[in-house]
């Protein structure tokens, strides 16, 4: 299955670090019934995100066989804000372990992007290429918006590939199986909320919900979705389900058509959610009805500098009566710092948060409450993770929640 090179790098030819790579990613492949190993473009990791000692020791591992990634490889988000915008709760030892495993994935070369929407921080592959990402909305999102291939890449297979360089060629890899065998028709879906923003973490918690192992092309979407949108379709539609890869009809790059998407063929299902489907749905994002909020949080997946001023607009100068946080990758944080909005911002009771995110590492006031949020990810894991019930609403329903330390909901979009 190995090629003579690949052969070579698994007996030590570049050191022990990477003949342990090569060997889990042929192994992978053995388990997934891969018949070789594939040139990969670039990489995306997730592993670098702390759980547990063992994690870091496997990192450190690989760098004390001198173990460096063989193309570009950006990183997920960490447990640790390394940039300094906001302070995160975790012991000692945990704080120690988890920056020393930061540390280790940038020896190994990696990019300290520390964002989990490298896609809008300049990790662009291109359409057709093979690369071997983590993080389940950047897996959705390169798929599904850049046109890239890859599977959903899990800690530690990530790495390995990276210094492999190399990834099994199975699943979605293989054209044959990106056809879409479910069609999703929102005809009957009103423009108006087509063109809402809130509606996007809907629709994707309704598809992540009613796909299964099908991949869909969502058909009557042309012309509404800009690229925050299909990130935040992408983000909730993976955490709701599997979803790694779905096509939108006319705007992504493997579906100039319904037709087209499905390889010609008629669909196995065809989906056609009512108005009280995604009534449903968007109520599921909401855990507890409630008419006061304790913390409100936005960014996952990060912020896009274009939702970062979005914020500022829906501001208009007035400060927050709780803690509001915005979670976003560096590169906004440079550009807002460039054009001297980050201060500002701050100064309204914004707590900016680089390199992580609340829901993964500890961060939120102690005790609980309700956290208001606009992202269909925070909805799925922050009860679980944090301890927070969550209301869902749209940013300009956070914000104006957050000004007013109560609930501001416009529900007329789901009546």
């Amino acid at each position: 299955m190995l090629t003579q090179e690949e052969q070579a790098i698994a007996r030590g030819d570049r050191g022990d670090g990477a003949a342990m790579a090569m060997r889990i990613v042929a192994e992978a492949a053995r388990l997934m019934g891969a018949p070789r190993l594939i040139p990969i473009a670039s990489a995306h990791i997730d592993g670098a995100l702390y759980h547990g000692d063992s994690g870091t020791l496997f990192a450190e591992n690989l760098v004390e066989g001198q173990a460096k990634v063989a193309v570009r490889a950006t990183l997920n988000v960490g447990a640790l804000d390394l940039f300094g915008c906001s302070r995160q709760k975790l012991p000692p030892h945990e704080r120690d372990m988890a920056k020393r495993m930061m540390r280790a994935y940038e020896a190994m070369g990696c990019e300290p992007s520390w964002t989990c929407a490298p896609y809008q921080a300049g990790h662009r592959p291109q359409t057709g290429t093979d690369v071997a990402w983590g993080e389940s909305n950047a897996v959705v999102f390169c798929n599904s918006v850049l046109g890239a291939r890859t599977n959903r890449y899990g800690d530690f297979l990530d790495i390995a590939c990276a210094i492999a360089g190399r990834a099994p060629d199975y699943g979605l890899h293989r054209p044959e199986n990106r056809k879409a065998t479910l069609l999703i028709d929102l005809s009957d879906v009103a423009p108006a909320l087509k063109q809402a923003e809130a509606f996007y973490p809907v629709l994707g918690t309704w598809l992540g919900l009613n796909a299964g192992t099908d991949i869909a092309v969502i058909d009557g979407l042309q012309g509404f979705p800009n690229e925050d949108n299909l990130k935040a379709l992408g983000a909730a539609s993976a955490s709701a389900g599997g979803v790694g890869l779905f096509h939108v009809a006319g705007v992504t790059p493997e579906a100039p058509d319904a037709a087209t998407a499905l390889g010609f063929q008629k669909p196995q299902r065809i989906l056609k959610p009512s108005a009280s489907d995604l009534a449903r749905a968007h109520d599921r994002l909401s855990t507890i009805a409630t008419e006061t909020i304790d913390a409100v949080a936005i960014g996952s997946p990060h912020l896009s500098l274009d939702e970062a001023h979005a914020l500022e607009s829906l501001l208009q100068g007035r400060s927050v009566k709780v803690p509001f946080y915005a979670c976003t990758g560096r590169h906004v944080i440079r550009a807002l710092d460039e054009s001297g909005r980050r201060k500002p911002l701050e100064a309204q009771g914004i707590i900016f948060v680089a390199d992580t995110c609340v829901v993964v590492t500890p961060m939120l006031p102690d005790g609980g409450g309700v956290l208001m949020t606009n992202s269909g990810k925070f909805a799925h894991y922050a009860p679980g993770n944090t301890g927070y019930a969550v209301a869902y609403g749209a940013l300009k329903d956070c914000v104006e929640s957050a000004v007013t330390g109560r609930l501001h909901r416009d529900e007329s979009l789901w009546q």
